[in-house]
This record gives structure tokens, C-alpha cells and sequence, in this order.
């Protein structure tokens, strides 16, 4: 059987990745807040008797929204340890482990093609900037420790992740379309986007961006997006779900002195097209994956299974 370390397991994406993981026959180990913390690297030695065959580093100190604004000296001290001691005991106790990290396209420089020979180069938004680098850093580790002592790696850069098992809390735009166009219709409030809802966002669906993850976990030092190649406005999306909802659009108010972030985000997905036939790689239309997303707030907000 093999054996994988997860870490940030109970994350969104993180939950997904080892349930799809223990359904293939791994054995699936984590790492959280409680178990084998990151924050030092001496909380990962509970392991040292494992030979992994791969380890998933998720996890991340982040949200949505304009938290990377507010926080550049938490996003660099909290992440950069992060990065730095999985990396570490990669290296001294896991070496033969292949390393499968994750990116962010906000790391991509505004009005740059985000194609993967881009991912290092310009300056990220200035919004985003600390927690764009330490993602751009954590590439750069692996690309150093393969130089350096051989060691293997593969790196994925998705955009916005999306489906059920969100925390209802979770402030993603999209989830946050789902959740204040739901209390809206409940009369809990307004559905409010923030600025004109003309920047443009891409979403791709959980599994299907776990999927691919596997398919490509034992390509040797390889860095992929992950993304639906399709992209909407905010405005867009937000009527979708008003749809789905059985809500009048027409309701929606825009907050134009509110954060938007950078006006445009679609990855180039023509690398992993290459690998992966676009049949099997995108399995999930928008409108499934809206509407079970939408099923499961509901569900979860009314307390059902």
C-alpha cells in the first residue's frame, strides 16, 4: 500500500485530496493545527518511521477578500515556516517522497499570459504581493532541493477551487455569492458584489482539479495550471447563481468602493491539455458544479446531511 502525507488535510481543498486519496488505496497521514503542526518542523518527527511515497503540501495561511492587504507580515512569517520546514524534513527524512505542492495564480503578474514559464516573472498585484511570493519562493525551494540533492517535485497552480464540503464561512467570491444570495432570498440581508462586477474570474471544480492532481502527481519536476480555461465576469457568476436560486438578479446591488483585486485571472491551460485529454480532465460543467455547491449550503445551513 502506499503511504502519502497531507498537509493542510482538513482544509477544503485539503478534505477533498484525502478522502479521493484513501477511495484510491493510500494510507493517508496528515498534518493541521493539531496533528504534526507545521509551525515546527520538529511536530512532522511522529513520521519518521514512514517512507512516504508522496507528500501534499496544502497548506497555507490565507483567505479571500482583502486579508492579504491587512496581513503582509503575517502572510510572510506564518507561510514562509511553513514552506521552509516541510521542505526541510522533505529533504533530511522524506527524500525518496515525491513532493506535490500547491501555487496560486495570484503570484502571476497582472497583464502578464499566465502561462506557466510566467509564473516567476514581473511583480505579482501589489495587494497580493507577500502571499504571491511566498508561493513564487515555495517553487523556487523545490526547484533549488532538485538541484541540489535530486529530489523530485511537481507543482500546481489552480484557480479559484470550488464545489460542496466549502466551511460556510469561507469567504472565496464565489461562496460568498452562495451564501448572501441564499440569506437574501431568506430576507437575511442584500446581495451585494463588490465594484461594477466586470472583473473577470475563472473557477474549476474540486474534483476535477483533484483528478487532474493525480493523474500528473508522478511527472518529475513539472509545474501545471489547473483551470477550465473559461472564464465570466463577476456579474456573470452572480446572475448564474441568482438562477440556480430562483432569485431576481435584478436585486443585486454593487459596492464600488470595495476591493476588487486584479481585473482579469484565467490560467493557460495548453500544458496540461497536452497531458491530459480535456474530456477526462474537465468533467464538470459550471452549472453541475454551481448547483451542487448550492445544494450543500443549503443542506448544511438548514442542518442536513
Amino acid at each position: 500500500m502506499k503511504s502519502c502525507l497531507v498537509t493542510g488535510a482538513t482544509g477544503f481543498l485539503g478534505s477533498h485530496l484525502t478522502r479521493k486519496l484513501e477511495e484510491l488505496g493510500f494510507k493517508v497521514y496528515i498534518s493541521n493545527t493539531q496533528i504534526a503542526n507545521l509551525m515546527k518542523v520538529e511536530n512532522l518527527y511522529i513520521y519518521n518511521d514512514i517512507k512516504f511515497d508522496h507528500i501534499f503540501h496544502l497548506a497555507a495561511v490565507t483567505k479571500a477578500g482583502d486579508y492579504c492587504m491587512h496581513h503582509q507580515g503575517d502572510q510572510w512569517l506564518f507561510n514562509q515556516a511553513l514552506n521552509t520546514n516541510i521542505l526541510q524534513y522533505w529533504k533530511e527524512h522524506q527524500p525518496q517522497a515525491k513532493m506535490v505542492c500547491m501555487g496560486t495564480s495570484c503570484s502571476y503578474s497582472p497583464g502578464t499570459q499566465m502561462a506557466e514559464d510566467n509564473y516567476l516573472l514581473g511583480e505579482p498585484e501589489p495587494s497580493l504581493y507577500t502571499y504571491a511570493m511566498t508561493k513564487r519562493m515555495l517553487l523556487v525551494g523545490l526547484q533549488s532541493l532538485q538541484q541540489q540533492y535530486g529530489l523530485e517535485w511537481v507543482y500546481f497552480i489552480p484557480s479559484t477551487l470550488f464545489g460542496p464540503g466549502f466551511e460556510l464561512d469561507d469567504n472565496h467570491f464565489i461562496f460568498d455569492f452562495i451564501r448572501n444570495c441564499y440569506n437574501a432570498k431568506q430576507g437575511d440581508g442584500k446581495f451585494i458584489l463588490w465594484g461594477d462586477g466586470e472583473q473577470r474570474r475563472e473557477l474549476i471544480y474540486i474534483d476535477d482539479a483533484i483528478d487532474a492532481m493525480i493523474a500528473l502527481m508522478d511527472t518529475e519536476n513539472e509545474v501545471f495550471n489547473l483551470g477550465s480555461g473559461q472564464d465570466f465576469t463577476i456579474n456573470e457568476f452572480a446572475r448564474l447563481v441568482c438562477e440556480i436560486n430562483d432569485y431576481d438578479y435584478a436585486l443585486v446591488e454593487h459596492d464600488l468602493s470595495k476591493y476588487i483585486g486584479v481585473l482579469e485571472k484565467k490560467v493557460d491551460t495548453s500544458k496540461v491539455l497536452s497531458y491530459i485529454e480535456k474530456e477526462i480532465y474537465l468533467k464538470t460543467s459550471l452549472q453541475e458544479g454551481l448547483q451542487k455547491s448550492i445544494d450543500y449550503f443549503i443542506n448544511a445551513s438548514q442542518g442536513l446531511k
